[in-house]
């Protein structure tokens, strides 16, 4: 990281993580471990700081709280009083419709990828390769291989709509595809 965060932006980072945290409190992923759900948020702005070079603030808030809107009761404007407008919206522009069915978010996640904002386009990059990790070193229960390889052609075809942004966290996401389920 060559860019040093100062003490009101960690404070920031560590106010979202914490949030996250207690707002996914009660959630587990649905590998095989069951593993805590916080440790998603957390692999994403990983992902962000050390294969990204990621440091700015608000992209790694956005990262850790993505899922808190579509995943639990959290409202926008809970985020925008907690960390400011331009965190919710990045929220907002990766947060998938839940009052639609699985196959039309999935499509819309495809459509909507080329119109994302520099930042959330990280973040969306981020979440994919996040889960396709989670999904070929421990895939949710019932998944056999084809599934699991519908799911990383599906996140590929939501790449591709994002390329040209971060040519280094596309390459990653290229290789974690290529090693497969």
């Amino acid at each position: 990281m060559s860019e040093t965060l100062g003490e009101q932006e960690l404070r920031l980072l560590f106010r979202a993580l914490a949030f996250a945290a207690g707002k996914h409190r009660d959630q587990r992923r649905k590998d095989r471990a069951g593993a805590p759900y916080i440790n998603h948020p957390i692999a994403l702005a990983s992902i962000l700081v050390d294969e990204a070079g990621v440091t700015d603030v608000a992209t790694l808030c956005a990262a850790l709280l993505h899922d808190t809107l579509e995943d639990t009761s959290t409202t926008p404007d809970e985020l925008a009083l907690e960390f400011g407008p331009e965190v919710r919206d990045l929220v907002l522009e990766v947060t998938d419709d839940r009052t639609l069915a699985r196959p039309e978010r999935k499509r819309r996640q495809v459509e909507h990828a080329p119109q994302l904002s520099p930042k959330a386009r990280l973040i969306k990059l981020a979440d994919k390769i996040a889960n396709l990790r989670d999904v070929a070193a421990s895939p949710p229960q019932g998944w056999d291989e084809l599934r699991r390889q519908g799911y990383f052609d599906w996140a590929r075809e939501v790449i591709d709509g994002l390329r040209g942004m971060h040519p280094g966290l596309e390459a990653v996401f290229d290789e974690t595809y290529r090693a497969g389920p």
